[in-house]
């Protein structure tokens, strides 16, 4: 006797939680992955990919809740995963390295057309040059606000046309447009939206962070504490090393002043004393230079000013002076009636 269509699903249902069960307990890591616009085909080439380092499944999202619900009682961690089981999504189970997982779901895309009311994935640029139209489709780019020449007996498009922005609905005079155009602007195919690690969830772009970056950020912050706890003179292991730097450079510097050795500042005293009697070499050369260029300088001196000697006398500013004196002594001379002459 056949088994009815119900029981071949309550069938389906025990078979997907078992395994389902099976996995949550066997696997640390999961993938949240979005499913939407994938083929079967495309589906079987991701699993093929897969294949001995994680397993792939998806189910019915109101199966899955009551599933996660079910073994949250065994394992609170897996409540983080609740919030992501909505729309068309699945879980990829992994105990291997995420980031060679994620590359390998990633890779398996498309090309696919634009269609009418979806959200664009990417920007969707037009490059200028010839479209092959004839001229009769003029209209057709006019209506969308683009510029365009014929060139040759065709539609030549004037500059590259930004038509569809990412994250905005695709219109269907943009469909049209990509469909004359023979463009299909859009690569679907699985995309891990989410990282469930042992009980903690983030973003995937989390795995592009490299490890020199982590790092980088890591020793930013131990600088910004060791500089913070210097500043206010509480001691903690980020200014250990500073601490030990500054009370050794004042060690030192005692040390150098009051004459009294030790075992680390005997080489910088003996270092001291040595510069301190013997000849400085590039002293003396300055001085000879000095010298020497002084004297040219009093050469040079001389001779100008046995130039400007002989040059003083063609000077004619005292004359303009004394011109000057004249003039005034004759003015007054007249308005009290009496001339310099007299």
């Amino acid at each position: 006797m056949e088994a009815s269509a119900g029981e071949k699903r309550k069938a389906r249902k025990k078979r997907f939680k078992e395994k389902l069960e099976q996995l949550l307990q066997e696997y640390n890591n999961i993938l949240i992955v979005g499913i939407d616009n994938v083929g079967s085909f495309q589906m079987q080439k991701i699993r093929i990919a897969l294949r001995k380092k994680a397993v792939m499944i998806m189910g019915k999202n109101t199966l899955m809740r009551m599933i996660l619900r079910e073994q949250i009682l065994k394992n609170p961690k897996l409540e983080a995963l609740l919030a992501l089981v909505k729309g068309n999504m699945g879980f990829v189970f992994t105990n291997g390295d995420l980031n060679e997982i994620r590359n390998a779901i990633v890779e398996n895309k498309v090309p696919a057309v634009a269609k009418s009311g979806t959200i664009a994935p990417v920007d969707v640029f037009v490059p200028a040059g010839p479209t092959g139209m004839d001229p009769g489709q003029t209209s057709f780019f006019q209506a969308l606000n683009i510029a365009t020449k014929i060139a040759r007996g065709s539609i030549e498009i004037v500059n590259t046309v930004h038509l569809i922005k990412a994250g905005d609905k695709v219109t269907s005079s943009a469909v049209a447009l990509l469909g004359k155009l023979d463009i299909k602007p859009f690569f679907y195919g699985v995309v891990v939206n989410h990282i469930y690690e042992n009980g903690a969830v983030y973003p995937v772009a989390i795995l592009d962070v490299t490890q020199d970056e982590l790092l980088e950020k890591f020793l930013g912050g131990v600088r910004k504490i060791a500089a913070l706890s210097l500043a206010i003179g509480y001691p903690t292991e980020a200014t250990l090393p500073h601490s030990l730097s500054f009370g050794l450079k004042k060690l030192l510097a005692l040390s150098f002043s009051t004459a009294y050795k030790f075992k680390e500042s005997e080489a910088l005293v003996k270092a001291a004393a040595t510069a301190a009697t013997a000849p400085a070499p590039a002293k003396k050369e300055k001085e000879e230079k000095g010298a020497q260029g002084g004297k040219k300088d009093d050469k040079g001196g001389k001779e100008k000013g046995g130039k400007k000697g002989e040059e003083k006398p063609k000077e004619v500013e005292k004359p303009k002076e004394e011109e000057e004196e004249e003039d005034v002594g004759a003015g007054f001379g007249d308005l009290f009636g009496g001339g310099g002459d007299d």
